[in-house]
Formats: structure tokens, sequence, C-alpha cells
């Protein structure tokens, strides 16, 4: 008998997941809230592990030939100055590729394309899991506030603030490289992205939920308005309605599981972190592939749903730590001179997680 899954939410975990079982003959039915694709994002660092995820859904191709790959990469000061290189042959050695960037609705477009007409059922809001009863594996790919993480696991685990508002959208121009820049208690950071656009983020310590008083491009003209050549050029090629601006957020506590009767979560339902890893997206795929993969391997679904949980718990929720830590070091208002000097010393010793 064909077994049948449910996936709530149609983002770039939920597709992954429904691509991999569909491949493999399960039926499939992804439950999105939005009535289409979103027509606006900002790039994603796709890395090693989330480009071998798409190969095994047999995308992995399509998207390196509409990415941007990383040739190069540095951390900053504000005056332009050199905290540390990001050696990316490094991590071609150790992995045989690199980083590529790619924007979120590219993305979606090639996940959503590689599923047959009506597997995504648009405009389906689910408020309960138990709507969804028969299927053999619900999946709760529903995000940051994911109703679903609420629903097994209660109000104790939910996202908090951690102290910071971020910034973001494209600009006209190429960029060949990846820098971030750090000053004290702000952030900035420039990517490429395809299409020969400059893809733009900046992270300041601010109170939850404040906005700025006048316009946002104002702001962040005035809180990096002393640095260097390549900030100032994407500011002021800044336009207010592409400004978007996002509190930062992570889960904690961490669940105790990802599982819970014959529910998975995935993504920032199960693991939400901070940005300044770049690894959100990359995760949430990766669990996509992994949960099908163990929903393949095993004849019994409690027994591939607690594979899923052994294989994928501990090494995101390791991540989602370090993501924290760095946002913690990464927007110090002071010391940050010693700070530097950690970064150039980690980098030089371990570089970037794999």
């Amino acid at each position: 008998m064909t077994k049948s899954a449910a996936i709530i939410g149609g983002g770039i975990g939920g597709l992954a997941t429904a691509i991999a079982l569909g491949r493999g003959g399960w039926r499939v039915s992804v439950h999105e809230r939005s009535q289409a694709l979103p027509e606006t994002g900002t790039a994603l660092g796709l890395w090693p592990g989330a480009l071998a995820a798409l190969d095994a859904v047999g995308l992995g191709e399509a998207v390196r030939d509409s990415a941007c790959p990383q040739v190069g990469g540095a951390f900053l000061r504000p005056d332009g100055s050199r905290i540390a290189t990001i050696d990316v042959t490094a991590m071609r050695r150790q992995s045989g590729d690199t980083v590529h960037l790619l924007s979120r609705p590219a993305l979606l477009r090639l996940l959503a394309g590689a599923l047959e007409d009506g597997v995504i059922e648009w405009g389906s809001q689910v408020e309960d899991v138990a709507q969804l009863e028969g299927h053999d594996v619900v999946v709760g790919a529903d995000g940051l506030h994911s109703g679903t993480r609420r629903q097994l696991f209660g109000d104790q685990h939910r996202v908090r603030y951690v102290g910071a508002t971020a910034w973001r959208g494209t600009v006209p121009g190429h960029t060949d490289t990846v820098t971030e820049t750090w000053g004290a208690g702000l952030r900035f950071g420039i990517t490429p992205q395809e299409s020969g656009r400059t893809n733009w983020f900046a992270v300041a310590r601010t109170i939850e939920g404040a906005r700025a008083t006048d316009d946002e491009v104002s702001e962040l003209r005035r809180l990096f308005a002393d640095w260097h050549d390549e900030v100032q050029r994407v500011l002021d090629a800044l336009t207010e309605h592409e400004v978007l601006r996002h509190d930062l957020y992570d889960l904690a506590p961490a669940l105790p599981s990802y599982v819970r009767g014959n529910v998975a979560l995935i993504g920032d339902a199960a693991h939400a972190m901070t940005p300044d890893l770049g690894r959100g997206a990359c995760e949430a795929l990766v669990d996509g592939v992994e949960l099908a993969r163990s929903l393949l391997e095993h004849d019994r679904v409690p027994d591939a749903l607690a594979r899923y949980d052994a294989v994928r718990r501990r090494p995101t929720q390791r991540l989602a730590r370090m993501s924290r830590g760095l946002n913690r070091v990464a927007s110090a208002r002071r010391l940050t001179t010693l700070r530097d000097l950690g970064v150039r010393a980690a980098m030089a010793v371990s570089g970037p997680p794999p």
C-alpha cells in the first residue's frame, strides 16, 4: 500500500521533503498558507552539505548553474582593513565543493518546479495537526513561529529575541567576494547574488520591535555613515521599498525531540537559529532529505522517525548554539580589538564550521 505524508509549510525544507518522498513512491501533499511563491527575497548561502542534499533530489546541478559560487571572502573593520580571510580553497579541498549563493525565490522556484501539479495546496492553512489524521506521517515545516511545534511541545519551547535586528535587500551591480564588516554593536554584509545583483544585510543591537523614526534607509545611512567605500556604495543605492527589516530570534530552550507520534519537525520549526552562520536554509534542506531517507529505508514509521531524530537533532542544536554564540561575539559593543584578534585566530586554526 502506498504511504502518504502531509507537509505543513511549502518553504525550502517542506518542498525538499516532498520531492524526496515523491521520488520514493510516497503520496505527498504540501499545505502552504500563502497563495503563491514569493517574488522577492535575498541571497542564501548554500553550503556543501545543502548542495549534497539537493544532489539527492536531482537539483544540485540546476542550483549550481543558477547560483554564484563563493570565490573569496573576508571579515573587515569599518575602515575596510582586514580582520581575517575566509579560506574558500580549504573548504573545497575538504568537501569537494564551496558555498553557492542563490536568492530564496530562485531556490523555491526550482524546488516547486520539481513537483507535480497539485502537490502544493496553495492557501491551505492547517490550524490543527488533527486535520491531517489518516496520513502515515505529518511533517511540521512551518517555520520560526511554528504552530505545529507549539501544539506538540507547548509554549515553553518558543523563539526568543536575541537582542538584535537585521535589515536586508539587494542593489544593482555585481560583486565577486563575500565580506562581513564588524564594528561596535553593528555589522554589514555584502555578497553576490544571481542576475548581476549585490545582496546585503545589516545588523544592529536594539530593543525588540524598534523601528526607524523616519525611514529605514535614513537609519541605515546614519548607523553606517563613516564605514568603508563598499558599504557606502550599497547605502547610496538603497530605496526604501526594497529594504526588509526583521528582528532576530532563535529557539530556547531546545526541543527534547524533533518527533512526537507520527509528526516530525524540520527546519526552523525544529531548530530556529540566528542567521550568523548562514545555515538555516541549509539545515532545512538536509533535514528534509534525511527525514525522507529514513522513511524510505525503514518499513515502520516509528523506526524511521526515531532514526531521523537521532541523526539530526544533536548536530542542528549544536549549530544553533554556535550561531547564538557568534551573534553575541559579532555584536559586541566593547573589547572589539580583542574580539577581532580572536576571530582571526579561530579562522586560522579551523575556519568556518563544515
